[in-house]
């Protein structure tokens, strides 16, 4: 059993009291209890006394990122308290167990409280990381627990390892964002704990997922060695919905899967070794990515490098949003798609009726000339429409007209200021221009152009959910397409290519519309 412990920084006993309640109610089963700011014996009995779920105490020393001022025989005094109080364990450094001959609190060993002896390494990974975990391993230790400062995602896979080797009960975390995942499918891997935050402010190591999110988003309940893992590659990626909205969708269709954030540095380098690493190492059962700025051209150059299998279309804009990887066995192929284009050719499509071939011949205004607004331009004039981009850089929209006009359809740039006197049918707005907190903003704002009842305009914007752009077409009497109609077609589509069921599209949409309006 991998048990989800909180872990409290206590200040006092009332407050104590107060978070172990809180972290009950949110669903974990265990507290660490950080007494740190403890002096008194006594104290310590009392917190560990009215303590109503297990606890490990920890009083941890300053070399190992703690703040206590206690010498080391102040502090296994306290603990040699908080054992013959009850607690369930004693989280001690193992280089403090090396210099003290500690025996511990004065009960029978099999009544006594399990020891943790842990290390911390807040700089890097430790230099000799084999050898401690070959002397926990030896130690008299109960479980065996080490943490270190993530240098990368790829140290997960080391944490990973040592769970599958473990010789006795134990913990192996990597610390800080790109660490973030050994603490969230720990149990995937049988780790005896994992630790987390009562709430983002109250983390007491770099990393911390909090409670709500590893029991609500990240499946804590679901996981098992069998359950597959999707994620999301890019820098930066602790905002993104991505993962609530996965992982909802996997338990609604009852999925055996876990949805992740895999946080990656920005080069083709970082983006190369992550894939090897991660698609090497077979307990993981990587099943696919959802691939997000800066690496979506990254992911094209790696499948090509491969030999992968990719959608004609994905090649023709230069950048693959999603990756499916097929595994039989050890053994696995690739297969690169983009699913971005596909969600505003539909998007538009069904809002007008009408099928993509039908797209010929329309007049579409497309503003910007970045990642999105290439997507779109390449999937219009592939379906034969003809394609104004208006955009801030003239240089980067005459480069962008230049490589897909005569495609299918047309494709011309225009400068941002003429684009009141754009003559088209559909507008989309590629650009942030209304995004969230900017929510007073427009292209239209400085150049409105003549829309009419049969205009449609399409904002790629999903936060907020209405834009002062979308409200200014309906004012109009236009149609519009908010972005998150495409937000939730795009991550239906790669659910779909991931698990070959049908997608819960309502669901997904619920959770974004959730999301946004806590936020």
């Amino acid at each position: 059993m991998t048990h989800l412990c909180v872990s409290i920084y206590v200040n006092d006993l009332a407050q104590a009291r107060r978070d172990v309640a809180l972290a009950a109610e949110r669903g974990a089963d265990m507290v660490e209890l950080r007494v740190d700011t403890f002096t008194d014996e006594m104290e310590v009995r009392s917190l560990v006394s009215s303590c109503t779920l297990p606890c490990i105490v920890t009083c941890r020393s300053r070399l190992e990122g703690g703040q206590t001022e206690l010498d080391d025989v102040q502090r296994l005094g306290l603990l040699t308290a908080a054992g013959e109080a009850g607690a369930s364990y004693l989280d001690i450094e193992f280089a403090t167990m090396r210099d003290n001959n500690w025996a511990g609190p004065s009960k029978p060993r099999d009544q006594r409280p399990g020891w943790i002896y842990s290390a911390h390494d807040f700089q890097s990974r430790p230099l000799g990381l084999n050898q401690l975990i070959i002397d926990l391993a030896q130690s008299t230790a109960d479980i065996a627990k080490v943490a270190w400062q993530a240098r990368s995602v790829r140290d997960n896979i080391e944490a990973f390892e040592l769970m599958l080797q473990r010789h006795k009960p134990s913990a192996a975390i990597c610390m800080s964002e790109p660490g973030m995942i050994s603490r969230i499918l720990a149990k995937k891997f049988g780790a005896f704990v994992s630790f987390a935050s009562l709430d983002s402010a109250s983390a007491t190591a770099p990393g911390q997922v909090t409670v709500t999110d590893l029991k609500q988003i990240y499946r804590w309940d679901a996981q098992r060695a069998s359950t597959r893992v999707y994620g999301v590659v890019g820098q930066p990626i602790a905002h993104s919905m991505s993962p609530a909205i996965h992982n909802r969708a996997f338990d609604h269709v009852g999925f055996d899967g876990v949805y992740v954030p895999f946080l990656i540095e920005g080069t083709y380098e970082s983006f190369k070794a992550f894939m090897e690493t991660f698609l090497e190492f077979q307990p993981l059962m990587l099943g696919g990515l959802s691939v997000t700025i800066p690496h979506k051209e990254n992911a094209l150059r790696y499948l090509q490098e491969r030999g992968a299998t990719i959608e004609p279309l994905a090649e023709l804009i230069g950048a693959v949003n999603t990756v499916i990887v097929a595994r039989d066995g050890d053994d696995y192929t690739l297969h690169g798609q983009n699913t971005d284009y596909a969600a505003i050719l539909d998007a538009i499509t069904d809002t007008l009726s009408i099928t993509r071939d039908a797209l010929a011949g329309r007049r579409v205004a497309v503003i910007g000339a970045g990642g999105t607004g290439r997507t779109a331009v390449a999937a219009l004039a592939r379906y034969g429409a003809d394609v104004t981009i208006y955009n801030r850089s003239a240089d980067r929209a005459d480069a962008l007209a230049k490589e897909f006009d005569g495609l299918s359809g047309k494709v011309a740039a225009a400068a941002i200021v003429s684009l009141g006197a754009a003559d088209a049918e559909i507008f989309i707005n590629t650009t942030s221009v209304g995004m969230h907190p900017n929510v007073d903003a427009s292209p239209f704002d400085s150049a409105t152009p003549d829309i009419t009842e049969s205009t449609l305009v399409f904002d790629t914007i999903y936060n907020p959910l209405e834009t002062k752009l979308l409200r200014q077409a309906r004012q109009r009497g236009a149609r519009t397409i908010a972005g998150i109609d495409m937000f939730v077609r795009q991550a239906a589509a790669q659910f779909e290519a991931w698990t070959g069921i049908a997608a819960p599209a309502d669901v997904m949409r619920d959770v974004v519309i959730s999301r946004l309006e806590v936020s």
